[in-house]
């Protein structure tokens, strides 16, 4: 029996869909957390390779595998309780259209990762890519409450929520969060949500990056708290100079206060301008969409003191064309296109300062060779192939993690 017979006869023919990847490698759509389970389970019986795709729009589907396994038909919302601002989702609907619903709900998700339009949650939370908003709500893990997912051999675990199950002692919902599918599928997030903000400004200056650089400590210094404080290079922000944009999202009340302590912590006067509604949303949407454009992406991570520092080595070794920086965390997202030597070369630099290079998306060659994530600390490496033995005994899945350096 053929590989497309047996995941037929396991699953049913409206899982299956032979022709559907540019490679010809059968994608799989379970239509429930069990039927991913009873798949993963017979692949490593039957030493099956599998890749994991969400909506397919983040990642390249390219990982040279037996078959795909899309989680497209992971798209039921169980719960959204507003009372407790919390809700339960499968991990396969689009974003797009669980901010919708939960927005129906007068609740709000405060994550606007790069690529959103198209991605899954599941993408998200499996790669961690947090967007601007994290300088005022936090990263992809805090806005979890648990997840549940399927290990490379077919176990459905459970982590958080209103289930804890652990395993081995491992804090799961921080290993799904970020693995990028090295130690399962995630099937089910538990999420923690927020009132919907009502109200919502953007104020953006230009000037040169040393410039901005500065204001950006004045902001920091007056303990200003926006939800995103970003500096946009201009081919990002799509204007001559550099941009510091700078957001805040809550009560009228609040809004109001924060935009009033930015500007005396700036100067005050006109420095700082309003942006219109609908100004805001496509400054923020075509920063993040432009990263889902670019060959390669990262993000790196560092000390909020030390994102000039990092700006400079990027701009030195890879350019500074598409970059978008958040100087309150220190977190920066690079886009463009690069070469293997100078990405390893990068990843050894920012090693020798203990700041992890995360490669976000790329080809699968380039992903291969590089890894999503190194061993920038001492001991790493072992702990990781540690874990994936642990949660995928027999390497069912085909994740690049460390790369072949």
């Amino acid at each position: 029996m053929s590989l497309v017979d047996r995941v037929r006869a396991l699953l049913g023919d409206d899982a299956v869909d032979v022709a559907a990847t540019h490679d010809g490698v059968p994608r799989v759509a379970p239509a429930s957390p069990d039927a991913v389970a009873l798949l993963l389970g017979t692949a490593r019986e039957e030493g099956w390779h599998v890749r994991i795709e969400g909506a397919g729009s983040w990642l390249p589907t390219d990982a040279p595998v037996d078959l795909a396994l899309t989680t497209r038909r992971l798209d039921h919302v169980p719960a959204i309780e507003p009372q407790d601002l919390a809700a339960t989702v499968e991990a396969g609907i689009g974003c797009d259209l669980l901010r919708q619903q939960l927005a129906d709900r007068g609740t709000w998700l405060a994550l606007d990762p790069p690529g959103l339009a198209g991605r899954s949650l599941g993408s998200v939370v499996a790669t961690a890519t947090a967007g601007p908003l994290r300088q005022g709500f936090g990263s992809v893990r805090d806005h979890l409450l648990g997840v549940t997912f399927v290990t490379g051999d077919g176990r459905l675990v459970q982590s958080g929520g209103r289930v804890m199950k652990n395993v081995a002692g491992y804090d799961l919902t921080k290993l799904a969060a970020g693995g990028f599918g090295a130690f399962g599928v995630i099937v089910l997030v538990h999420l923690r949500l927020r009132a919907l903000p009502r109200a919502d400004q953007t104020l953006v200056l230009e000037g040169s990056r040393e410039e901005l650089a500065q204001v950006s400590e004045d902001i920091a210094a007056a303990a200003v708290q926006p939800a995103a404080h970003e500096l946009m290079s201009p081919a990002l922000a799509r204007r001559e100079r550099w941009l510091l944009a700078v957001r805040f999202a809550g009560s009228a009340a609040l809004v109001s206060a924060e935009e009033t302590a930015l500007r005396a912590a700036t100067g005050g006067g006109g420095r700082f301008t309003p942006l219109r509604a609908d100004e805001a949303h496509a400054l923020w949407m075509r920063a993040a969409e432009s990263f889902a454009t670019r060959p390669v992406t990262f993000r790196i991570g560092g000390l909020p003191d030390s994102s000039d520092e990092l700006l400079d080595l990027l701009q030195h070794q890879v350019g500074d064309e598409w970059i978008s920086a958040s100087p309150g965390v220190g977190a920066i997202r690079w886009g463009g296109e690069t070469t293997v030597d100078r990405l390893r070369r990068l990843r050894r630099s920012l090693a020798g300062l203990e700041v992890p290079l995360t490669l976000e998306r790329a080809s699968w060659p380039v992903r291969a060779a590089v890894g999503h994530f190194g061993a920038y600390r001492e001991g790493v490496g072992p702990l990781v192939a540690g874990l994936r033995r642990t949660f995928d005994p027999a390497e069912a899945f085909v994740v690049a993690v460390e790369g072949a350096e």
